[in-house]
C-alpha cells in the first residue's frame, strides 16, 4: 500500500523535473529570419552614423558639445507690445518658445533652439539667398521663417493663424535680439 501511495507521488515529481530540464536547456538553434528582423529594427546604425556626423561637424563649426540652459535663452525674445502678448510656453536645454497671441487668440509661436547638439540642422541656411537683421533666412513650408544666427542658434517665428503671414514672421524676427544671442556662448 505505501509503494502504491510513493508511486502517485513520484512520477509527476519526476515528470515535473524532465519538463522543467529539457525546456530550460540551452537550445542551440540558429535565430529565425523573424528573429535577425528584430535585431536589425531594433538596433540603429543609422542614428549613430547621424551622431558621428553631427559630432565632426560640431567640431568643425566649432561648436560646444552642450546647449546652453534654456532659461538663458527667454531674454533675447521680443517683448509684448502692439497688441500682441508674448507667454513663454516651454523651456529645456538648448530650446525656449513663447506663444504670440492677439486678442485672446494664439497668431504664432517663437522659438529659439540651440543646435550645437545637432549642427547638421544649419545646413538649410547655407544656401540661403535672403537675409533678416543681417542673418540667414529660409522659408520652411507656407508657415515658417527661420534665421540661424552665429551658426548656432535657430531662430524660428511659425505662424499659428492665417492673418499672421510671411510679412509679419520677418518683423517678428528683426525684433528679437539677435545681436546679443550670438554673444551667448
Amino acid at each position: 500500500m505505501q509503494f502504491l501511495s510513493a508511486r502517485k507521488i513520484l512520477a509527476p515529481f519526476l515528470i515535473s523535473v524532465l519538463l522543467l530540464v529539457t525546456s530550460c536547456g540551452g537550445q542551440t538553434q540558429a535565430p529565425s529570419r523573424w528573429d535577425q528582423a528584430q535585431k536589425e529594427s531594433t538596433q540603429k546604425p543609422a542614428a549613430n552614423a547621424k551622431q558621428a556626423a553631427d559630432k565632426s561637424a560640431a567640431q568643425t563649426q566649432n561648436l560646444p558639445k552642450k546647449a546652453v540652459a534654456g532659461g538663458k535663452l527667454n531674454k533675447y525674445f521680443p517683448s509684448s507690445g502692439g497688441g500682441f502678448d508674448r507667454v513663454f510656453a516651454q523651456e529645456k536645454s538648448g530650446f525656449a518658445e513663447a506663444k504670440l497671441n492677439k486678442g485672446g487668440k494664439n497668431v504664432a509661436v517663437l522659438s529659439i533652439n540651440d543646435i550645437a547638439g545637432n549642427p547638421s540642422a544649419g545646413t538649410k541656411f547655407q544656401q540661403s539667398t535672403k537675409q533678416i537683421s543681417g542673418y540667414p533666412a529660409v522659408n520652411q513650408g507656407a508657415n515658417i521663417t527661420a534665421v540661424l544666427v552665429a551658426n548656432r542658434y535657430q531662430v524660428k517665428v511659425q505662424s499659428r493663424d492665417p492673418s499672421f503671414t510671411a510679412s509679419d514672421r520677418e518683423a517678428w524676427l528683426s525684433k528679437f535680439n539677435l545681436g546679443g544671442l550670438a554673444s551667448v556662448k
